[in-house]
């Protein structure tokens, strides 16, 4: 139990439009198993972009940045600003982590995990540049987070 957390890219794909001429294979196995999937259903794919164990900062920045201040774990639209706007700010506290508890500011809940401003803490901030890094430089679709606790 804990806060988990995930941003995913959604990437709509429209399969079941004929004008949009989706062709291909799709082929996965489950233990094994075939996984039937036919192309003419897929409205669109989830890829998981990132994921994040109890870095309640990064949890902090999503629900007031994003969210509206509102955390109930719902699915939400996270734009190419705000991801930029989130890797700038772990960016500038790294670089002066006096800044952290003003820019960045851990959040106590329910198995939230640690509140201190330690290497854990900064770890999760270089982790975070990392996945939206890899994020910006997709251009197939929207990305979206939701959290779990």
């Amino acid at each position: 139990m804990g806060l988990d957390m995930y941003l995913d890219e959604e990437i709509y794909i429209g399969g079941e439009f004929e004008h949009r001429q989706v062709k291909g294979t799709v082929d996965i196995y489950i233990r094994d198993k075939k996984v039937d999937i036919p192309l003419n259903r897929i409205a669109s794919i989830t890829l998981r972009a990132g994921y994040w164990r109890k870095a309640n900062q990064i949890h902090n920045w999503f629900v007031e940045n994003v969210q509206g201040g509102i955390d109930d774990c719902q699915k939400v639209y996270v734009s190419t600003e705000d991801l930029e706007k989130l890797r700038d700010t772990c960016r500038k506290v790294l670089e002066n982590k006096k800044l952290a508890s003003e820019l960045l500011p851990t959040q106590s809940g329910f198995f939230f995990g640690g509140t201190e401003y330690d290497e854990f803490y900064f770890e999760d901030l270089e982790y975070t540049i990392i996945i939206i890094d890899e994020c910006l430089k997709s251009k197939n679709g929207e990305f979206y987070y939701h959290s779990s606790w």
